[in-house]
């Protein structure tokens, strides 16, 4: 059985999620200290879903077909499962999430399906009370590293609307029919269906948050007709955009500045704040970062210009406020924003696996819900990780501030302090390396890094093979294991990345009696596979560090 499901109660099958981790802000041989409508969660007790000990566990990934246990996590209204599988209602053609407050259907109405793209393509329409579209994602797609995997995170970044279905495979290196073939026999919808479940999302909203002329709010959603657009919202909602905004604006509404879009990012519960904003905060680049009345703000980068993101925890959700230029970049703002604070992760099945280690279970019990911090952009991760290399936190940040003036995108930010877009791989392929004030050494590593950016031999991004990333970084000069292992965590997303080598963990683990040499922790480590990136977060909460703190 996979250990993930012993956390969880044995009833759910696999349960897997996303990873990153700070960055060995105490130190290490190569060290690094540089830089980043919701629904209520519920979370009711498994007991009452315990298997039969020896029967048969169905994968996560499939739950959607053993009846039996969909039903009971509907009528325990289990916010756990929210985005793991999706009810429909034969009688009412309507489908929801297992949370759905309403009285449960009778078991006899009901079927799942995998995906809410699948429910909509079966020809039911989105819940009005539960809101199934705005579901936590599953945690499997940011957990696995095959190719269905890749494919859902190049799907929720907007690849499809950008470069649709041929963009997609040739970015996988499958071709187009291999990537429908898996993708309907997993998830009971092809590439284009997931995309438009994913544009009708993005549509509603900007509808509910944002004054935009619909016309405006279609082209920005990725339709390619307002036609197409007015029939997807019907089609999905059971409303016609016009209806969809009369409704929203007969709710609370909250003030906001012109040209913000502000919504709430779900997640399931619980979260522990404490080091997911304290760690950004307390390695935040001046100009690109900053926090700033109980939020953190950063600049984004995004395919149709820029943006500026403010993000703080509210109760059950974050507080997401956007600013974009070109309102076509929505989607994949969200998206990055929920990849950098690990929103998708499912904290029962992490902590379970993590408390069963005896010397580790106080930590877990002490601030349960702990994410690991990645980041938005994978190549600046990996810049930043060499600029930090081998010296503290407070001078990682004064590097990357300098290469940020330097080379970086002015911004206005009338709310803030930001200055500056990071600078992409492409800006920094010239730089003169004299200039810089690092080591010899560390100017050959950065520049040799660009340069494989730049010209693509390096993959980092959203739907790269996880193990090919860790060779293509090992072959770089001044890439240790410990680098590589860094930039799995926090840019690739690997949830089982671990750091054995670093400082601080091994301190950590000398103070809770567990082995403190690498082979030997690496040993112990094994029993917390594959959420080990997790456990480095707990490690990292025994010696005190403001990027175990929320600021204040």
């Amino acid at each position: 059985m996979h250990p993930a499901l012993l956390a969880a109660a044995a009833w759910c099958g696999p349960e897997r999620l996303s990873g990153g981790g700070p960055e060995g802000a105490w130190g290490v041989s190569e060290g690094w200290a540089g830089a980043a409508g919701v629904s209520e969660f519920r979370v009711t007790s498994m007991s009452d879903f315990r298997q039969p000990r020896g029967a048969p566990v169905p994968d996560a990934w499939s739950m959607h077909t053993d009846t039996e246990r969909c039903v009971r996590a509907v009528q325990s209204k289990d916010a756990r499962f929210d985005g793991w599988f999706f009810t429909a209602v034969l009688t009412t053609r309507i489908y929801c999430r297992p949370s759905c407050p309403v009285v449960a259907p009778k078991a006899r109405n009901m079927t799942f399906y995998p995906s809410a793209a699948a429910c909509q393509q079966a020809g039911f329409r989105a819940c009005k009370r539960c809101r199934p579209d705005t579901s936590p994602g599953s945690p499997e797609w940011n957990a696995r590293a095959d190719s269905v995997a890749r494919a859902m995170r190049l799907i929720q970044d907007g690849v499809v609307d950008r470069e649709g279905v041929p963009g997609l495979a040739a970015r996988l290196g499958y071709s187009a029919r291999q990537i429908e073939r898996q993708l309907l026999a997993e998830l009971g919808a092809g590439p284009l269906a997931l995309a438009r479940s994913q544009r009708a999302q993005t549509a509603r909203v900007l509808i509910e948050t944002t004054g935009l002329p619909m016309a405006e709010v279609a082209f920005a959603a990725g339709f390619s007709s307002i036609r197409t657009f007015n029939d997807t919202v019907r089609e999905v909602f059971a409303l016609a955009p016009g209806e969809l905004r009369a409704r929203a604006a007969r709710g609370p509404r909250t003030a906001g500045a012109p040209g913000v879009i502000a919504l709430r990012l779900p997640y399931r519960a619980p979260l522990n704040p404490s080091n997911l904003f304290g760690h950004l905060a307390a390695t935040a680049v001046p100009g690109v970062e900053e926090w700033r009345e109980g939020a953190y703000r950063r600049t984004l980068s995004l395919p149709n210009g820029h943006g500026i993101v403010s993000l703080s925890p509210g109760s059950g959700h974050i507080d997401c406020r956007l600013s974009l230029t070109d309102p076509r970049d929505l989607t994949q703002a969200i998206s990055r924003c929920r990849r950098l604070l690990d929103l998708d992760a499912d904290p029962v099945a992490v902590d379970g696996q993590v408390r069963s280690d005896p010397l580790l279970a106080p930590l877990v019990d002490a601030a349960p819900g702990r994410r690991v911090p990645r980041t938005v952009d994978a190549a600046e991760f990996a810049v930043r990780a060499v600029l930090g290399q081998q010296v503290s936190t407070a001078a990682a940040r004064t590097h990357a501030a300098r290469l940020v003036r330097a080379h970086g995108v002015p911004v206005e930010d009338p709310e803030g302090g930001l200055t500056h877009l990071f600078p992409s791989s492409g800006a920094l392929a010239g730089l003169d390396p004299e200039t810089l004030a690092l080591p010899r050494s560390r100017r050959t590593t950065l520049t040799t890094l660009v340069a494989a950016l730049d010209d693509g031999s390096l993959h980092l991004g959203e739907g790269a093979d996880w193990e090919r990333s860790r060779a293509e970084l090992a072959a770089l000069p001044g890439f240790g294991p410990w680098t590589v292992e860094v930039i799995a965590m926090r840019a690739l997303g690997d949830p089982d990345a671990f750091l054995p080598t670093d400082l601080g963990i091994r301190r950590s683990a000398g103070q809770l009696g567990l082995p403190a040499t690498p082979a030997a922790l690496t040993a112990r480590a094994a029993r917390w596979s594959p959420w080990r990136a997790y456990a480095v977060q707990y490690l990292w909460t025994v010696d005190d560090h403001p990027i175990n703190h929320l600021p204040a």
